[in-house]
């Protein structure tokens, strides 16, 4: 047997290995094998459909991880059975008006009361039990091809039990509440806007241009319906349920047959009274006619079918007393007040904490300490302080501190800014949160130095500067629970990796106010060294494209901290790199200016954007008289509009490939 077709067998016992155990391990819960023994069936066939890229099949668990972009993506879908909206309930009078429509047509009708998920609609179709595409609900008619986005997530199953000719299922993806949570306190560490809930954290996910992005944010599917199927013959909505679990299918978690609205009432209530235990978010519970049959004498209205009702779940508030509010600093130096009040139980969980945002929102909704609070959880997850509810007897008005309560230097407040600020960069508190930035994938990629290892060795003593990850004691690191002489040497190897970095990566890392990932590759295009941008004056750096006064001042600012050239000095001396890549093919487009706009197909906005500054051009984000291109994808908007105004050339995809060639 030659090398190829025994690598062949390999792969498909490989493939079919591996998505037995993602079934059980995410789908019922249970574990086989180890994590290291997963990982290293799926090294091995990951290599093999490397060296054979022909055996890299549609149904490889390899897809999970996410690969690169699919140039399909976010394509129109039109779906051939409409993905119909409910209409909703929020009265038990609704709902008996809802069966008295149904009795009346169909007076033997039954119902299925199922738990309404809060995601993101998707479709996803399969041909001879091997999915083939995966699109989002869109309005309904017309949608985006998400497959490769969809792949990412393990609970899809990439080959079904049984090939089915041809299936299509609508499924809700959804982000689980302990994902939701642990994305929101990164966030918050970073000094990021969070996401508001995690219905909008998952569609958010599903809709990245890189699959590895969605791969890493937990996204997970229930499937609930039955679109369209061949070959297979099915009578009633319970039935279909209990087909596509045997399929493979994550179906949702409970569905029960009922008989008569009084029951069904009964469920909405028992649904209610644990949605706040679920680990998922549910936005209500939904009631279907059981009977495909009776469901075509029903029909639909131009909207909604007749034979399905939402009900949907009034947001519980609740009372408390306000007993103090606490500060806490961010990585950015920001002073975030934090409501404590008397532990109270909300949607299914006890809450004794809730963010107040800054000192205009505490102003604004009259908040002080003694003070009865309405409180809330957005999304049923997040505690919020909607209002006061009462005036505390001995009420106190709270006041913002004028010294950072972790290291006691000075704040300030910036004219138009609501945040006020330490600006101490060797501030304690601050020192976790700009560690773990420094580290983070589009700052200094240092793979394996995640957050929860930053704080054992800031709590050990081991790090008190980002120099000193440079300088890290490898034998201490091996002495930690956990980790080992291995673990230890393959974070050596991914810090060693790190000193090799671009200079805007490292400028980018150092968490200078106002200067994102974008300011900071202009800032390493202009000064090529780090000694030039130091050196340089505010004057010199508003010479670059896009910058303000701002951005500006906040590089000047940095730099004149004794503090900040104590680190440059201390990152040179570990080998840091210092310099620019000359990342310069050629010129043909010196001094052109482009802007991006709409959905790109065959690039992603990255990869447009690194392809012009690769040939001398700038990228900008507006466009103006200066703007010189602009490369329009589908669903192209306001910048459009803005751009045939102003008479500025609009170029599509395949006139940049010309341009590019």
């Amino acid at each position: 047997m030659s090398d190829y077709q025994s690598s062949k067998l390999r792969a498909e016992q490989l493939r079919k290995e591996l998505n037995h155990h993602i079934y059980r391990y995410y789908v019922e819960n249970e574990n086989d094998i180890s994590d290291y023994e997963y990982d290293m069936l799926m090294r091995e066939l990951k290599a093999i459909e490397e060296e054979y890229p022909d055996l890299l099949t549609a149904d490889s668990p390899t897809h999970r991880v996410g690969g690169s972009a699919d140039k399909a993506m976010f394509q129109p879908v039109e779906h051939k059975v409409k993905m119909e909206s409910l209409q909703d309930a929020f009265s038990v009078d609704e709902v008996y008006d809802f069966d008295r429509k149904v009795k009346a047509v169909c007076p033997d009708a039954t119902y299925v009361v199922e738990p309404k998920i809060d995601g993101l609609s998707v479709s996803l179709e399969y041909t001879d039990g091997i999915i083939t595409r995966g699109s989002t609900r869109g309005d309904g008619n017309v949608g985006e091809d998400v497959t490769a986005n969809l792949k990412t997530v393990r609970t899809i199953p990439l080959s079904l039990k049984e090939k089915v000719p041809f299936i299509e299922v609508r499924g809700e993806v959804y982000m689980p509440r302990e994902k939701f949570l642990e994305i929101v306190k990164n966030q918050e560490l970073n000094d990021e806007k969070p996401f508001k809930n995690p219905r909008n954290a998952a569609a958010g996910s599903l809709r990245q241009k890189d699959p590895k992005v969605t791969s890493s944010r937990g996204l997970d599917i229930f499937v609930f319906n039955i679109q369209q199927i061949e070959g297979v013959e099915l009578t009633a909505h319970k039935q279909s349920l209990d087909f596509i679990k045997s399929l493979g299918f994550k179906t949702i978690p409970f569905y029960n047959e009922f008989d008569n609205i009084e029951d069904v009432i009964k469920e909405l209530d028992r649904i209610g009274s644990i949605r706040g235990t679920l680990p998922f978010d549910i936005d209500g519970a939904v009631i279907k006619v059981n009977s495909f049959a009776q469901r075509e004498m029903l029909g639909s209205t131009a909207k909604c079918p007749k034979w399905a009702l939402a009900w949907k779940y009034p947001p519980e508030e609740k009372e408390t007393t306000l007993v103090d509010i606490e500060i806490n600093v961010g990585r950015t130096g920001v002073l975030t007040p934090t409501a404590v009040f008397t532990p109270v139980l909300v949607a299914g969980s006890t809450v004794s904490r809730a963010t107040l945002h800054n000192e205009d929102f505490i102003k604004e909704k009259g908040v002080r300490i003694g003070d009865t609070v309405v409180i809330r959880k957005a999304g049923d997850i997040i505690p919020e302080v909607l209002k006061v509810a009462k005036r505390g007897e001995n009420s106190v008005e709270f006041e913002m501190p004028k010294v950072c309560p972790s290291c006691g230097a000075p704040v300030t407040r910036e004219k138009d800014e609501a945040a006020i600020r330490c600006n101490n960069p060797d501030c304690p508190a601050q020192l976790l949160r700009n560690l773990i930035h420094f580290c983070s994938r589009d700052a200094m990629d240092i793979e394996g130095l995640g957050d929860a290892l930053l704080e054992l060795f800031v709590n050990a003593g081991m790090l008190r500067s980002a120099a000193d990850i440079y300088r890290l004691d490898y034998d201490k690191v091996a002495s930690f629970e956990g980790l080992g002489s291995k673990s230890a040497e393959n974070l050596k190897t991914a810090i060693e990796n790190s000193k090799q970095n671009d200079l805007s990566k490292l400028i980018f890392a150092l968490g200078i106010r106002h200067i994102g990932q974008k300011a900071a590759k202009l800032v390493a295009d202009k000064f090529r060294t780090m000694d030039a941008f130091m050196a340089a004056t505010k004057e010199e750096i508003l010479e670059i494209d896009g910058f303000g006064d701002i951005m500006a001042q906040s590089a000047v600012d940095y730099f004149s901290l004794e503090q900040s050239k104590e680190l440059i000095d201390e990152l040179k001396a570990a080998g840091v790199n210092m310099e620019a890549e000359d990342t310069l093919i050629e010129n043909r487009f010196d001094g052109k200016v482009f802007v991006l706009t709409g959905t790109l197909t065959q690039y992603t906005r990255n990869e447009a954007s690194a392809i012009i500054e690769s040939l001398g051009g700038k990228t900008s984000s507006s466009v103006s008289a200066k703007t010189d291109y602009v490369l329009a994808g589908e669903a192209a908007g306001s910048k459009l509009t803005k751009a045939q105004q102003l008479g500025v050339t609009i170029i599509s995809e395949e006139e940049f490939g010309e341009m590019i060639k």
